[in-house]
């Protein structure tokens, strides 16, 4: 297991800080854990699943569209 910063999340996913954020709080990104006080972090494997998940909808909006 794995865990991403902030900034390798951004690199992942190609979003801001605020997007990531606003994703999460709307329920639509994986959620951060606490790791010490403060700092957070993402689990890789979870960041992953989000960014396949986005490809699995462009490639079946692609498909209805044939």
């Amino acid at each position: 297991m794995k865990l991403l910063k902030l900034q390798q999340v951004m690199e992942k996913t190609s979003l801001c800080s605020s997007s990531i954020y606003n994703l999460m709080k709307e329920g639509d990104f994986p959620k951060n854990i606490s790791v010490m006080g403060k700092r957070k972090a993402w689990l890789e494997s979870e960041v992953e699943e989000w960014v396949m998940a986005r490809i699995e909808e462009r490639d079946s909006a692609a498909e209805s569209m044939d």
